[in-house]
């Protein structure tokens, strides 16, 4: 099993880290085109929100990400230092009232762009697979 790991500090600006160790992770775990896409946006919108919700953009605190490849599921788990959420009280971003909102929908978006999506520690740790065939 092959496993690549990076910490960084909950600031927005290090999303472009996340950006390169996905494109680095694309050559070395031979992730096609098709799926890249997919990755990219899941994770680092679950990195961006572990930065400013989970985190409060506290340079102090940390955001993990492991990467493993495990037969042909590539599984990206995502860890903040913050107190975690209840995923139930969310609002459905489909909703009429919540149409015109500006934000709301990422949680929503790495549901639908991920094979599989677990929410583990309260929130805190999130974990996105996606099937390599």
């Amino acid at each position: 099993m092959k496993s690549i790991k990076i910490s960084i500090p909950s600031l927005i600006e290090n999303i472009k880290i996340i950006e390169s160790f996905i494109d680095n992770a694309r050559e070395n775990f031979e992730i096609n085109d098709d799926i890249y896409g997919n990755i990219m946006i899941s994770v680092t919108e679950c990195i961006s929100n572990a930065i400013i919700h989970g985190n409060q953009s506290d340079k102090n605190k940390l955001v993990n990400l492991e990467l493993r490849l495990e037969d042909d599921l590539l599984k990206f788990t995502i860890e903040d230092e913050g107190k975690g959420f209840e995923l139930e009280a969310l609002a459905d971003p489909t909703a009429p009232e919540n149409l015109e909102k500006p934000g709301g929908r990422g949680i929503f978006l790495i549901k639908h762009l991920s094979d599989e999506v677990k929410f583990e520690e309260g929130g805190r740790k999130v974990i996105l697979s996606f099937y390599m065939d």
